[in-house]
């Protein structure tokens, strides 16, 4: 019975963070109706979640790509098909190497920043003075937040996207073993990229930028126990969104295929 109690309190506790998440993404997405007012605040989240993540994003999507190009091509030079290099990094970027690294680059960024600065107004009862003020923290706080990542997220994945391309085009065309030109390695690239696979990994960044919001806002939101509290806060808001983002790409790619 002690086992079955530990299990039941587990399965409850989950469907208590299911339903405190749930809520919280309703109030989100309805305080919608108020974003004309806090434009301010939005593009201030925006300029923080897209333009200062585009260094690390290049960085990330350039060795990305190269190191994808770099494996498939040398192994695919041993039976002279490399000129079929540029399909295979193209449609894995766009597919999910970008949605999901990119998320994963911004999750740690972002929705670790997220949970560490709303669980300090959470703790020092800065949450509480603004519903004294009858300021809603959701509209003020969540909504701008949520609505900054899945609109910057989509236009992210997009660059690195093209980034990791470009650096599978130079690795492709300097390496000896693999060496093909520039225009073979983008006539591959334009035969296999449609719509439909750029479309595919533009809905799954969109939904990864909501989970990231609205993770790093609940747990902020819920975060107690002081300084210490915070630590654990900014780590479980990183797990969750990886966990729930692995979750969702699954869930993703058996809808989109």
């Amino acid at each position: 019975m002690g086992v079955l109690e530990r299990i039941g309190k587990k399965i409850l506790y989950f469907m208590q963070i299911v339903g405190e998440m749930l809520k919280l993404l309703g109030q989100t997405v309805y305080s919608f109706r108020e974003a004309p007012r806090n434009l301010q605040s939005i593009f201030s989240q925006m300029a923080m979640i897209g333009y200062e993540t585009l260094p690390i994003a290049s960085v990330m999507g350039f060795f990305v790509g190269m190191v994808l190009a770099l494996q498939t091509g040398s192994e695919l030079a041993k039976y002279g098909t490399q000129d079929i290099i540029g399909t295979i990094v193209g449609l894995s970027m766009v597919r999910e190497l970008g949605p999901v690294m990119t998320s994963f680059l911004v999750a740690g960024r972002i929705g670790s920043a997220i949970a560490a600065e709303l669980g300090v107004m959470t703790v020092y009862e800065e949450i509480d003075a603004l519903k004294t003020l009858d300021i809603d923290p959701v509209r003020y706080l969540a909504m701008p937040r949520f609505i900054a990542c899945i609109v910057c997220l989509p236009i992210l994945t997009l660059y690195a996207d093209c980034v990791g391309m470009a650096g599978g085009a130079l690795i492709s065309h300097l390496h000896p073993k693999i060496f093909i030109s520039y225009a073979t390695y983008y006539e591959s690239l334009k035969v296999a990229l449609k719509f439909k696979e750029i479309g595919a990994g533009l809905i799954k960044s969109f939904v990864f930028g909501g989970i990231i919001a609205l993770v790093g806002c609940y747990v902020g939101f819920a975060t107690s126990g002081g300084a210490r509290g915070i630590g654990r806060s900014t780590t479980r808001a990183v797990v969750l969104s990886f966990i729930l983002i692995l979750a969702a790409d699954y869930l993703l790619t058996r809808v989109l295929l």
